[in-house]
């Protein structure tokens, strides 16, 4: 799979939403209390989220 601006890293995802990397983990595996599990790619130990999936994500826990 080759790297671009459409996948990102957990380091970006949370560099994206100001948060720890730590949280964007707890996020992916769905541990966020009131929030759906991030969708994302695993490869390996390392975990791949498109940005589209961020953004769906991101809009779908949206306060309102």
């Amino acid at each position: 799979m080759e790297h671009t601006k459409d996948n990102l890293t957990i380091k970006e995802v949370a560099n994206l939403l100001r948060c720890s990397k730590s949280h964007v983990q707890n996020a992916l595996r769905g541990r966020v209390p009131g929030m759906a599990a991030l969708t994302h790619l695993p490869m390996g130990r390392r975990k791949v989220v498109r940005r589209q999936w961020l953004e769906k994500w991101m809009e779908s826990n949206k306060a309102s």
